[in-house]
């Protein structure tokens, strides 16, 4: 065989830090529990003061010269890292696109509830692409589509902005409205209007059990 083959038979790189005696460098800019810098020290004396403190050496800047360690709880760190990751799993704002079909010549009935649909989803945040269907002889009537889409976007210009221009597209004429609210702003007043509902409820509830009780004599 000519030459050497190499072979990582080891399990999975850690992503996390090394801690405590898994550090293994000469010195350390160590940072304080309370983020002072105490500058320049041994490892020994590092592991020392964090023994002293009660408390992790923790590397937090591995590829500085020397590396910078904190003083810290590590089990109370990785733990409320974990929770803010999930609180942020759970705000996050997932972009949208809702798409809502017309026909030029709407009547003003199926006109309302489309453009109740449209209300409903830029209230939620998010995008409503709107597609206007042209058949037979209505495709040669592109201003009857334009002027259609042009009156929507007026209709719900206090929730909603022209985000993509009316354009053809084969048969169709297709529109993109953006919300003015935000994703995540729309998630938190609809869980303040949910909670308020419950309250409200929780409190005809309680209102109405006191109007049962029967009066002491």
């Amino acid at each position: 065989m000519g030459g050497t083959a190499w072979c990582y038979r080891g399990g999975p790189i850690s992503a996390e830090p090394r801690i405590n005696d898994r550090i293994r460098v000469p010195e350390v800019r160590l940072v304080g529990p309370s983020g002072e810098q105490v500058g320049i020290v041994p490892l020994a004396k590092a592991l020392e003061l964090a023994q002293e403190y009660d408390l992790d050496l923790v590397e937090v800047a591995a590829n500085a010269r020397p590396p910078v360690c904190k003083l810290m709880d590590y089990g109370k760190f990785k733990y409320e890292s974990a929770m803010k990751a999930r609180e942020a799993r759970k705000n996050q704002a997932h972009t949208v696109i809702k798409e809502m079909k017309l026909r030029p010549k709407i009547d003003p009935h199926d006109y309302d509830t489309k453009k109740g649909h449209v209300v409903r989803f830029l209230k939620q945040g998010d995008k409503v692409k709107i597609t206007i269907m042209f058949r037979g002889r209505e495709q040669s009537r592109p201003e009857l589509g334009y002027r259609l889409l042009q009156r929507l976007a007026e209709d719900v210009q206090e929730l909603g902005f022209v985000e993509s221009n009316p354009k053809q597209d084969g048969r169709n004429m297709i529109m993109v409205l953006g919300p003015h609210k935000k994703k995540t702003e729309a998630m938190a007043e609809a869980r303040e209007a949910q909670a308020a509902r419950k309250a409200e409820r929780q409190g005809g509830t309680t209102a109405d059990a006191a109007a049962e009780e029967p009066a002491e004599a």
